[in-house]
């Protein structure tokens, strides 16, 4: 097989490739680790390449490759992996997007990552995120902003926005992300990727919880739904004493890929009350898949989603006091995240709790507006892909503002579709050109 061609394999595809000792692990990871090498250093994807740590785990798979029995394997075993520069890895720094943080080494492993090493995947290096993971790009202080492979004057989105360039360039076949308001969705838009936000209590914060209060979750990413799916599989399952949980589904989220579902109810529309209508870009996008959806049998119909007037004023108030709780010298913030921990020290204990309470109840509406339907169809964003520094030149306050109107979320659009994404930009270097290098 061509080296690019590998390169872009689907990562289920791959393991199936090492089970039959077709390609090993170290050529894998080797493949991946001189692609990085060569084209990186355009797009900023990686905050941290792990050669050494990845080269011997992959020599040690590769090793174990000889006496294992092939049902023995984990599912990924040998499949190399990014994770997002939000969870700790053992023995690689985590910096939070934060230059000062460059030469703090994990001295343990997050739980979402012990369950990727579960798996049997080799982890090629940390994947550069937005300031603290606030920001819908990845441009923080101190490190080169992240940037599109489809167009490098435009960004990947964030906070997940080193993951989405890696995986859309091909420096890793699947990454691992996050998603507390759209870090994971956002991103997978802009580079044409599949993203997943899992639900509350799908995938464990142990060791350490969470603090947003079941707003953020670990969230997978891939160039195909099997592939995102399967990551999401190996990511979920309850840990003793978390606050909230799902049970496992049967069958697995890989295994309902191979069956066709029976007709759904899906509902459209391209406005988020009270922000507005979406771009005319991705009002049609959504359009057409709603129309494609309808040609696959289902019973589509247009929509209205509710009134999330009541969500906004609590949502900043839960998010903003996590910045403040981090306990991070204001010097070492770039201006938005000092701008919302300041905030947050002028909000006091029971306006907090009040905020809790108030995002429960509306999302209580939200969910129950789901009794009549299976699927609501809705933009990814309300606006076009962003170029680098467009939105860092704001003062906080308009950013809000421009975050409020442009991150309402959805979950089902093809982000190819959108006549203005980067995909359809003319591009100094583009995907294909990468993969030819």
């Amino acid at each position: 097989m061509d080296l690019v061609d590998l390169a872009f394999t689907p990562a289920l595809q791959q393991a199936e490739l090492v089970r039959r000792q077709e390609i090993s692990p170290l050529e894998l990871v080797e493949l991946y680790l001189e692609r990085i090498q060569q084209l990186d250093g355009a797009l900023g994807s990686y905050v941290t390449v792990a050669a050494e740590q990845a080269i011997a785990d992959a020599r040690t798979k590769t090793e174990a490759l000889r006496h294992t029995p092939v049902d023995e394997l984990p599912p990924f075993f040998g499949v190399p992996i990014a994770i997002k520069d939000l969870n700790p890895v053992v023995g690689m720094p985590c910096t939070y997007g934060l230059r000062v943080l460059k030469k703090q080494v994990a001295t343990e492993d997050d739980g979402v990552v012990t369950q990727i090493k579960r798996a049997g995947f080799v982890i090629l290096g940390k994947t550069a995120t937005s300031e603290m993971g606030t920001l819908p790009y990845t441009e923080p202080n101190g490190f080169p902003p992240t940037r599109n492979p489809w167009n490098l004057d435009y960004s990947p989105g964030g906070s997940s926005g080193g993951a989405v360039a890696a995986l859309a360039a091909g420096l890793c076949p699947v990454a691992h992300g996050s998603d507390g308001g759209g870090s994971v969705r956002g991103p997978a838009f802009c580079c044409g990727l599949v993203g997943i936000k899992p639900s509350r209590g799908r995938v464990s914060y142990a060791p350490l919880g969470e603090r947003l209060s079941g707003i953020a979750t670990n969230g997978s990413l891939g160039r195909t739904v099997a592939d995102a799916v399967a990551l999401l599989d190996v990511m979920a399952g309850y840990v003793t004493g978390d606050p909230y949980w799902l049970p496992n589904p049967k069958p697995s989220f890989l295994a309902a890929t191979h069956t066709s579902p029976k007709p759904l109810r899906i509902a459209y529309c391209t406005a988020i009350p009270p922000v507005g209508e979406a771009d005319e870009s991705c009002t049609q996008a959504v359009l057409e898949t709603a129309r494609l959806l309808d040609e696959l049998g289902h019973h589509v119909e247009p929509g209205s989603f509710p009134d999330v007037s009541e969500l906004i004023e609590p949502f900043i108030i839960v998010f903003q006091a996590v910045l403040n709780e981090a306990g991070a010298p204001e010097f070492v913030l770039g201006k938005m995240n000092r701008w919302f921990a300041l905030r947050a020290r002028f909000c006091s204990c029971g306006k907090y709790l009040r905020a809790v309470s108030q995002t429960q109840q509306v999302a209580r509406r939200i969910v129950a507006f789901f009794d009549t339907i299976d699927v609501l169809l809705l933009p990814t964003y309300l606006h076009p892909t962003i170029q680098i520094g467009e939105w860092a030149k704001y003062r906080p306050a308009k950013t809000l503002e421009k975050l409020l109107t442009g991150l309402l979320l959805a979950h089902r659009l093809t982000p190819a579709d959108n006549p203005r994404s980067p995909s359809r930009l003319a591009s100094p270097l583009t995907v294909s050109q990468l993969a030819s290098n």
